[in-house]
């Protein structure tokens, strides 16, 4: 058995030899297979270089998306304290305050504001 087995190897040896001296030596590119073949195997290169590019595409997106959700909640965060200065400054008294404090001939009404009909004749 062991003789067998001795056989098979140098079998497949010589073969093996010539199949590596081939890829080494580049002769396998050479073969009329391998040249028919050059078109499929420059389109699928090429289509390897098209999802290289969109995967690096999509992370830039998914990076510039993130930025930008991060702004906007920075950003709703600034108005919601701008909006409630602004509530609180606009309140009647707080305006009377100011007009006092800036000595303004301005003064509050004690009459109340009264509606105006107009009729077309």
């Amino acid at each position: 058995m062991a003789e067998k087995k001795e056989k098979q190897r140098r079998k497949l040896d010589p073969k093996l030899r010539e199949n590596a001296k081939a890829i080494l030596d580049g002769s396998l590119l050479m073969k009329d297979v391998v040249i028919n073949q050059i078109p499929f195997i420059i389109f699928l290169a090429l289509l390897a270089l098209i999802f290289i590019a969109n995967r690096y595409h999509a992370e830039k997106v998914f990076v510039k998306t993130e930025e930008t959700r991060k702004e906007i909640r920075e950003l709703r965060s600034e108005k919601i304290t701008v909006q409630s200065m602004l509530m609180s400054k606009s309140r009647q008294h707080e305006v009377v305050k100011r007009l006092e404090q800036y000595e303004s001939d301005l003064k509050v009404s004690d009459e109340p504001p009264i509606k105006i009909n107009y009729t077309e004749e």
